[in-house]
């Protein structure tokens, strides 16, 4: 696998615009990425490929609209371990894997050690889903949790114009 510094070298212009192209509607079909690129259908295939391989496109996804399911209600969690536990640690990451509800789960530096992002339908399920699952996760020494009151932003797209120029 290329090195990441090594790999932004290798993102020309076109590459830059097909990633930007796909972030903002993956179902765009190859006959309309190779004409808004300029490129004929197979070279377009042969730069997806490279960008597929290289590890730029992890793969292709659908987002559902949360909400149009009932899952209403979206939560921030800030779980913090108990220290005296190293082995938790481990515990922790692997089961936290299993539970539905858990959206994205990361390990941070500061006060708590874990945010997890959380969706349930209402209030009850998420007292529910924070006493009999996180609550008893080995070594969950403290939680706090807040609601999300509105999604000012919420964006899958990375800003692809703040790399390094092209090379």
């Amino acid at each position: 696998m290329i090195k990441p510094t090594e790999q932004l070298k290798r993102l020309d212009h076109k590459d830059r615009l097909l990633l930007r192209l796909l972030q903002a509607n993956s179902r765009l079909s190859s006959a309309e990425l190779a004409r808004q690129l300029k490129l004929s259908p197979p070279g377009l295939q042969k730069r997806l490929k490279r960008l597929e391989e290289n590890g730029f496109i992890e793969g292709y996804v659908t987002l559902v609209n949360r909400e149009a399911l009932g899952l209403d209600l979206l939560c921030f969690t800030q779980v913090t371990l108990t220290h005296e536990k190293p082995e938790c640690v481990g515990q922790f990451c692997e089961q936290v894997q299993g539970l539905p509800e858990v959206l994205e789960c990361h390990h941070l530096t500061g006060e708590f050690d874990y945010l997890l992002k959380v969706v349930v339908t209402n209030p009850q399920q998420l007292e529910q889903f924070l006493t009999e699952k996180i609550r008893k996760l080995p070594g969950v020494d403290k939680v706090r949790t807040s609601i999300v009151l509105s999604e000012v932003k919420a964006s899958t797209s990375l800003p692809l114009d703040s790399l390094a120029p092209d090379r």
